[in-house]
């Protein structure tokens, strides 16, 4: 029985990820730490409401005796200001984890990281540099075992509100053309949770997956 510790459940993928985990048979409990309640009750769920994700001190026995990790964090490029999108990107990424690693060092972890990371850090482009940068934090940390998932677009199957114009363009032409034209330009949002879930339960063959390689591990 597994022990299952998620943040970013009141977002498209960390809400799909807790709301699979909850179904599998194998899971003992779910602890999912979020700024806001996330509106599910569960025998399994435990929900540890916290504001501070740079510091964790108050809240350091939730992160005890857990086996797997999902974390789902993350911010749209033009949000927020670049100062904040490198906080919630970078700086909560290394909080989070050097929490985890220190009070579970074998947990596995999933990070949930997106299309153009780069690992060298180079990059000019914002969200590639602090993805890249956030990516390396977690290599560092040596986990017993990482996966980091670099999807492209995610289509969205339940309905939302989208996050600007673009957004809203890509989900009406996905499915009726970009999926069948390009096919590799992204994947569903539950396609995606149920890889990174079979990441965190099975492992895998890899650190970080690209969106192809995440397509081809779908069930």
């Amino acid at each position: 029985m597994k022990t299952i510790l998620i943040t970013g459940t009141n977002g498209m993928i960390g809400n799909l990820i807790l709301e699979y985990c909850l179904l599998r048979d194998d899971v003992q409990t779910i602890t999912s730490i979020t700024r806001k309640p996330i509106g599910i009750t569960h025998p399994k769920l435990k929900e540890v409401l916290h504001n501070d994700f740079l510091d964790y001190s108050a809240i350091e026995a939730s992160f005890a005796n857990q086996d797997i990790c999902f974390f789902c964090i993350g911010v749209y490029t033009g949000a927020v200001p670049r100062d904040e999108f490198r906080k919630i990107t970078v700086d909560y990424t290394q909080a989070f984890a050097a929490c985890l690693k220190k009070n579970s060092p074998n947990a596995s972890f999933v990070f949930l990281s997106g299309q153009g990371a780069d690992s060298s850090e180079k990059s000019k482009v914002m969200f590639a540099l602090d993805k890249g940068i956030a990516e390396n934090i977690l290599i560092n940390l040596q986990f017993k075992q990482l996966s980091i998932f670099r999807p492209g677009y995610i289509y969205p199957v339940t309905p939302r509100i989208e996050p600007n114009t673009l957004y809203k363009v890509f989900r009406a032409l996905y499915k009726p053309f970009l999926s069948k034209v390009y096919p590799n330009i992204g994947l569903s949002s539950e396609e995606l949770a149920q890889v990174m879930i079979k990441a965190g339960f099975e492992g895998g063959s890899k650190i970080i997956y690209e969106n192809k390689e995440i397509r081809n591990l779908v069930p």
